[in-house]
């Protein structure tokens, strides 16, 4: 079928609750997508990180493939090996916790949400404090919990027991903290609100705060994870450990999946009964999360995202100076925000007609997120289109 006939049949079958470009695509390999017509498009946005090892990477599909004719689904009331596997590359990566896999971003948050709650039920305590401009999915509580009015427009009452803070502000934090607070949320890198690092400063207090006050530190990595910043999580960047912390995107290279991950003495309040996810670590799923971790280091990927996080930021910031449309280049890694001085969808419609992804979020920062083996010559093609769109903005 060729683009118009799908677009119809989009048209009378699927709900438009996505703004969608008139681009049939049916093939990828690396950073590379292919539409209907035989367009090439530089992908530098890895569909909001999901395809961190590019498209297609051969280890992945292997990996899918292998899996995919041994055992597909199996319910969570049996062992599966990939699940193991898979919750043990993520505790040995980060801080010694254990998970519980499920599908998406969104209900890795919702996850951690409950586990917050009924870890503090006891006590009666169950409310979450979280941070201007953030985003932790589209479900009844993480969109709650998400604090960007624009997204909870239209889904009113909303879910008891959230409140907000300006980002990086200490003092408006503490001030919010009350006798029924159990957890603060937050993204260690906000991806939705514009590439906002968390302060490192502000960080730590926020992780002393919560120890002096009894409160869980729930971190969400599902956009910064994964080896995007240039280490496994973001948060080894910032000298902390988080109590609860959310993946999902690039954890299957693909593959929908999402997981959240607990210190072992909080993740014991999740008992049979109290959580679950029919999908949620299946084997196919989990063979592909289980390729992905063993690519990026055999490959050596988290060496590769420091060197061309670098080179990026070097190249955009020489942009920055040619330019006065840019404001501001900042980011950790493959993970990097161009702030413009003019609404952005402009400038991407015109970069996906020249052949190029990259996104705007927050309407006026453009989204750079290429597949962790990105290469210098890749970089050098996706700045070259930017620069060539800016040039006549």
């Amino acid at each position: 079928m060729n683009t118009q006939e799908i677009k119809d049949v989009y048209d009378r079958y699927v709900i438009p609750n996505y703004t969608r470009n008139p681009i049939l695509l049916i093939k990828g390999n690396g950073v590379d997508v292919w539409d209907a017509e035989g367009k090439r498009y530089l992908d530098l946005f890895s569909g909001w990180a999901v395809s961190l090892l590019g498209h297609c990477h051969p280890n992945v599909v292997a990996a899918i493939q292998k899996q995919a004719a041994l055992l597909q689904h199996a319910p969570n009331i049996y062992y599966t090996e990939p699940q193991g596997l898979l919750a043990k590359h993520i505790s040995e990566r980060s801080f010694g916790g254990q998970s519980f896999f499920c599908n998406s971003g969104a209900e890795a948050n919702e996850a951690a949400i409950k586990l917050a709650r009924i870890h503090n039920s006891a006590s009666g305590r169950f409310k979450i404090i979280t941070f201007s401009d953030s985003f932790h999915g589209r479900t009844i509580a993480t969109v709650t919990a998400t604090a960007q009015p624009k997204y909870h427009k239209g889904f009113a009452p909303l879910v008891e027991g959230f409140s907000y803070v300006p980002f990086n502000d200490l003092e408006a934090l503490k001030k919010e903290v009350d006798g029924g607070t159990c957890a603060i949320m937050l993204e260690t890198i906000q991806g939705e609100g514009g590439i906002n690092i968390a302060g490192k400063d502000f960080l730590q207090a926020v992780r002393k705060l919560c120890d002096e006050k009894g409160l869980l530190l729930i971190l969400d990595e599902v956009q910064c994870g994964m080896g995007r910043t240039g280490k496994y999580f973001a948060y080894q960047h910032f000298g902390i450990e988080p109590d609860i912390m959310t993946l999902a995107k690039a954890l299957g290279g693909g593959v929908a999946i999402g997981a959240m991950t607990a210190k072992k003495e909080i993740a014991k309040s999740l008992i049979p009964g109290s959580h679950a996810s029919t999908f949620g670590g299946n084997p196919l799923a989990c063979a592909a999360g289980v390729a992905v971790f063993e690519t990026l280091e055999k490959e050596k990927l988290l060496d590769n995202v420091e060197k061309m996080g670098k080179y990026a930021q070097e190249q955009l910031k020489l942009l920055q100076k040619k330019y006065k449309i840019i404001r501001e280049v900042r980011g950790v890694g493959l993970m990097i925000g161009i702030e413009l001085n003019v609404s952005g969808a402009d400038i991407i419609k015109k970069c996906i007609q020249a052949g190029l992804f990259l996104n705007c979020t927050h309407d006026t920062v453009i989204r750079f997120m290429p597949p962790l083996n990105v290469k210098k010559e890749h970089i050098d093609e996706g700045l070259s289109i930017l620069e060539s769109v800016i040039s006549k903005t």
